[in-house]
C-alpha cells in the first residue's frame, strides 16, 4: 500500500519535474525582450519582429541557443542571446509559452489559398500540408519542437519563409522548411502568412 502511494505521488509530480523553465524567473530575465517583442510577447513596434507569446518553449529555447552559438544569424539577437545562460533561456522560453498570442482578422483575398495550402498542401508539387507539423490550429507540436504559427505577424512569417527558401535561414532539422519553402511562390507565401495571423 505504501509503495502504491509513493508511486502515485511520484507520477503526480512527474509533469512538473519534466517541465523545464520557470515562467516567473523568465519574466524577469525577459525584461529586455519587451523593447522589441512587447511586454506581453505580442510585438507591436515592428511587424518584422516575431510575436513570442504562446510560442512553444522547446522551440523558443532552441532559437535562443542557436542565436547564442551563431548557428542562426541575426545581428540583434546574436548579441542579445550571447550573455544568456542555459537556465535563463529555459526560463524565458517558459515565460513566453505561458502568454497568449493576439490574433487579427484575415483579409478575405488570402483565405482560400492560405487555407488550401495550410490544410492540404499542394499535391501537384508534392508539398505537404502545414498541419502535419504545425497542427490544425497552428499551435505547433511542442514535443517535436515545431513552431507555433498561430497569430504570428504576417511580415515576420513572410520574411522567414523567404529566408528558408533562399537558404539564408538554415536552422531547420533535416532541411524540412528549406525543402518546403523552396517550392512556394511569393503569392503562396503571402497567402499563408496572412491566413496564419487569424488561425486559432
Amino acid at each position: 500500500m505504501k509503495k502504491f502511494a509513493v508511486i502515485s505521488i511520484l507520477l503526480g509530480l512527474l509533469p512538473s519535474l519534466l517541465t523545464a523553465g520557470d515562467p516567473a524567473k523568465g519574466q524577469q530575465a525577459a525584461a529586455a525582450c519587451a523593447a522589441c517583442h512587447g511586454s506581453d510577447g505580442n510585438s507591436v513596434i515592428d511587424p518584422t519582429y516575431p510575436k513570442l507569446a504562446g510560442q512553444g518553449a522547446k522551440y523558443t529555447e532552441k532559437q535562443l541557443r542557436e542565436f547564442k552559438s551563431g548557428d542562426r544569424k541575426n545581428a540583434v539577437m546574436n548579441g542579445q542571446a550571447a550573455a544568456l545562460t542555459a537556465e535563463q533561456m529555459e526560463d524565458i522560453a517558459a515565460y513566453f509559452a505561458s502568454l497568449e498570442v493576439q490574433h487579427a482578422a484575415v483579409p478575405e483575398k488570402y483565405i482560400a489559398l492560405g487555407q488550401k495550402l495550410y490544410r492540404s498542401g499542394d499535391p501537384a508539387k508534392g508539398l505537404p500540408a502545414c498541419t502535419a507539423c504545425h497542427g490544425p490550429k497552428g499551435t505547433g507540436m511542442e514535443s517535436a519542437g515545431f513552431a507555433s504559427l498561430s497569430g504570428q505577424s504576417p511580415q515576420y512569417t513572410i520574411a522567414q519563409l523567404k529566408a528558408f527558401r533562399s537558404g539564408e535561414r538554415a536552422n531547420d532539422p533535416n532541411r524540412m522548411m528549406r525543402d518546403i519553402a523552396s517550392q512556394l511562390t511569393d503569392e503562396q507565401i503571402e497567402a499563408l502568412a496572412y491566413y496564419l495571423v487569424g488561425l486559432h
